[in-house]
């Protein structure tokens, strides 16, 4: 079942409300979307063009001569993706949503480009940012706080 959930960059420049059906989240792994983010894998969520509502204008990236991505020009928050023609679905990025709590991922995509050595990390140490007093520091130092 749809739920509506919000979610945007993280300056706040562009928002979005969507339709989306938290259980139907997956990870990307295809090297488009390695380089596209930066990372080894994203999480999105699919929904219909019709479901999603931008309060704040993303910019877009002609990815590949078939495939755009919705992006904040002025932090650089990667928002989605989507087909540059025919289109009437997208992917939403898990991570700008406000509250990715609700997500599950249901499969993996683009595994020729998995990494494995990444995907199952139990067992490894784990820290909170907020006990790296280095890092407390600066953040009081600049904001008076550790941000949420």
């Amino acid at each position: 079942m749809s739920e509506m959930m919000t979610g945007g960059c993280a300056c706040g420049k562009v928002r979005f409300e969507a339709a989306v059906e938290p259980h139907e989240a997956y990870l990307c792994h295809c090297r488009m979307c390695q380089r596209s983010t930066g990372s080894i894998s994203i999480a999105f969520v699919n929904a219909k063009l019709s479901d999603v509502r931008w309060a704040g204008e993303p910019d877009w990236y002609e990815s590949s001569p078939i495939a755009r991505r919705p992006f904040c020009a002025r932090c650089g928050t990667s928002l989605g993706f989507m087909f540059s023609e025919d289109a009437e679905k997208m992917d939403l990025a898990v991570g700008s949503f406000d509250d990715p709590a609700p997500f599950r991922p249901k499969h993996h995509f683009g595994i020729e480009s998995m990494h494995r050595a990444w995907i199952n990390t139990e067992g490894l140490p784990e820290y909170r940012s907020d006990e790296y007093q280095a890092l407390v520091d600066r953040w009081v130092e600049a904001v008076g706080k550790m941000p949420e």
